[in-house]
């Protein structure tokens, strides 16, 4: 659930766990869709035969797909500072793919509060550490963070 909050209860949250996702099926048909958006064809994502005889049995999504799928997780979990006009994607610190994420597996993620930073301007800078785990796995399969600046009045 997004919470508006006065900057300093979302100071108050920094190092807590923020949210927890619902659980999303990375099926085929998403896999081939961002190797058309990428142009990244690689066989072990795209070529079901192929890969069946692959290391993992079966195709895997991309990387950059699971990161791909953190605005999708975050959607409707975060904390936005009162008087946000708009907030923007700002990029990411430290990313980690640690485990292929395969055909059919569902992921989530649990977002932690990392970091807030107020900027000039009226910008506020938001770190969220996202751990997306595949279920059933004890590995999980990408740990990144994320930036958001949001701008306020």
């Amino acid at each position: 659930m997004t919470e508006v909050l006065p900057l300093e209860k979302i100071k108050e949250r920094i190092g807590q766990e923020i949210a927890k996702s619902a659980w999303f099926e990375i099926d085929q048909k998403r896999i081939n869709q961002f190797a058309d958006c990428t142009e990244d064809h690689q066989w072990i994502h795209v070529d079901e035969k192929k890969a069946a005889a692959g290391p993992f049995g079966k195709t895997i999504g991309h990387g950059f797909l699971t990161i791909s799928m953190i605005p999708k997780f975050s959607e409707g979990n975060s904390l936005v500072p009162e008087g946000t006009l708009m907030a923007i994607n700002y990029g990411l610190n430290k990313v980690r793919l640690l485990n292929p994420v395969t055909v059919g597996s569902k992921v989530r993620d649990t977002i932690v509060l990392g970091d807030v930073v107020e900027k000039s301007g009226g910008r506020i800078l938001v770190t969220t550490i996202h751990t997306i785990e595949i279920e059933g796995q004890e590995k999980p399969a990408c740990v990144a963070e994320s930036l958001a600046m949001f701008f306020t009045q």
